[in-house]
């Protein structure tokens, strides 16, 4: 990225963290956490960072000017301190739902191929157009199927968080990540002591990993119809006997057809059945007890759009409700051959043309590599 997109997207940032410090939630315990951020075109990541109070953080805000602001779930004794020094006490439990991870359809549809050889951008593809080369980086411009689609994986987990687990909702915020997904928190549960080996079996849990046909009523030797599942009961025995089973009229037939097919057989479908109901969360964020997230209320330099608290992820539109970053005109050279929409304004294709589009469309093509100040 060059020094005058830089200085557009720091303009732009500052600006936004200028008038919209209310949208930054000083975190619980802000003293027993680790806070990070990265600047434009730095490897350099700084870390190991406390902070005592909300004034503190907004003054990382408006001195650095950083790409991105990251704080730990994880609450320290000694925040500031290397690693092995900190003294970890408990983290919160966050999972990470994101669009990539949904193997959907209709990805490679608003997926572009930026070549690191000659810069040529083209639609979803591994191999340059223009120079043959094969080292390509992709850029996703996710769609509303996408985002609908990583809201099902949210509500799966919010029900299974409620329902299975016992945890109030009060004790549960979901995010947008400011980019292709969401980040649900869970707040002063009795899994906060969990260490990673124990969010393992959690996760395995969550996202139906690991199930064997004996828990769902079908035996090596002697299996017995009346040990499977019916639809009143709960957890993940009830949502299998939905998935298997469709209605209580076909319930005994199917259960007869899985008894005539065998064990190994049932474990086929049980496998596949744990594709199609499991929650597909990232299994390493969840076990990681030491990692740090994108702040809530700060923009993420991916999309420049902000990570934002969804009240009612049902109505919540992230391409128009996370979208903060100002209206004025500002004149790009863009080549983005896919649609995409912003604020409820379609915007592109752009095949190498000198436009003039708001500050909020001009930064997501930037943050994306697909324009550059003109």
């Amino acid at each position: 990225m060059n020094e005058i997109d830089i200085k557009f997207l720091e303009d732009s940032f500052k600006k936004y963290y200028f008038n919209h410090l209310e949208l930054i939630p000083t975190p619980q315990r802000t003293s027993e956490r680790e806070f990070g951020y990265q600047k434009f075109n730095s490897s350099f990541f700084n870390r190991h960072i406390s902070l005592k109070n909300d004034k503190e953080l907004h003054l990382l805000f408006m001195q650095n000017t950083p790409s991105d602001v990251y704080c730990s779930n994880a609450y320290y004794a000694f925040p500031n301190s290397p690693m092995n020094e900190k003294d970890w006490k408990e983290a919160d439990l966050i999972f990470d739902i994101d669009a990539k991870d949904l193997n959907l359809p209709c990805r490679p549809n608003h997926t572009v191929s930026i070549c690191n050889e000659c810069n040529e951008v083209t639609k979803n593809s591994n191999q340059c157009l223009k120079c043959n080369s094969s080292k390509l980086e992709k850029k996703s411009l996710p769609c509303k199927i996408c985002m609908d689609a990583s809201k099902v994986e949210v509500q799966k987990l919010i029900e299974v968080l409620n329902n299975d687990l016992g945890i109030e909702k009060e004790n549960i915020q979901i995010y947008f990540s400011g980019n292709e997904g969401f980040h649900v928190y869970v707040f002063n549960s009795q899994f906060q002591k969990l260490g990673s080996k124990e969010r393992s079996e959690l996760v395995d849990y969550i996202m139906f990993r690991g199930a064997i046909p004996e828990t769902f009523g079908m035996k090596k030797f002697k299996p017995n119809r009346s040990s499977f599942p019916d639809f009143n009961q709960k957890g993940w025995s009830g949502r299998f006997s939905k998935q298997v089973f469709g209605s209580k009229s076909k319930r005994s037939k199917i259960i007869s057809e899985l008894l005539d097919n065998g064990y190994s057989s049932f474990q086929k479908t049980l496998d596949g059945v744990s594709e199609q109901i499991g929650v597909k969360i990232d299994p390493n964020v969840t076990m990681d007890i030491h990692r740090i997230f994108r702040l809530p209320g700060s923009i993420n330099s991916k999309s420049g759009l902000t990570k934002l608290l969804c009240t009612d992820i049902t109505k919540f539109d992230p391409y128009n409700d996370a979208c903060f970053l100002n209206d004025e005109p500002v004149e790009v050279l863009a080549t983005c051959p896919i649609e995409f929409k912003l604020k409820n304004k379609k915007f592109g294709p752009f095949l190498n043309e000198k436009i003039t589009i708001p500050t909020y469309a001009a930064a997501y093509l930037i943050c994306k590599k697909l324009a550059t100040i003109a």
